[in-house]
């Protein structure tokens, strides 16, 4: 009876072990992904180096930014649009890109695009301003 009771107990143990075992793979995981994440949103790189490819994009009147990062990541100019999408909303350009058609090109950054989308706006800003003064 002893023998049986040991064996249950070691197999008891080493079940414990292997399930401790997976969750700290698990949270290994996650947190190197957490952490790669937030990197990418602070670094990411272009597509593609100098000179790279002009792509023209169309965006909608009434998109949102997970909208436009879909358009943007569908045409190659980002490979992520729930990384744009963050990158937005932490940036300068948070509610400020506005609809039209764009050229943008593969050896830009998602800050670069997100800059030439919300100009014309800030353009429209200032001659609303130099109007009213």
């Amino acid at each position: 009876m002893k023998v049986r009771h040991f064996f249950v107990n070691m197999a008891a143990m080493l079940v414990r072990i292997l399930i401790v075992l997976v969750l700290v793979s698990f949270i290994y995981k996650l947190g190197f992904k957490a952490y790669d994440f937030g990197y990418r949103v602070f670094a990411e790189e272009a597509m593609s180096s100098e000179p790279g490819r002009d792509i023209e994009v169309t965006i909608p009147m009434g998109s949102s930014a997970m909208d436009i990062g879909e358009i943007l990541e569908n045409s190659g100019l980002i490979k992520d649009k729930t990384l744009f999408f963050v990158q937005e909303r932490l940036s300068e350009y948070h509610g400020k890109l506005s609809p039209g058609t764009y050229t943008l090109n593969t050896s830009q950054t998602a800050h670069d695009m997100m800059e030439i989308m919300a100009e014309d706006e800030e353009s429209s800003t200032e001659e609303t301003e130099d109007r009213d003064k």
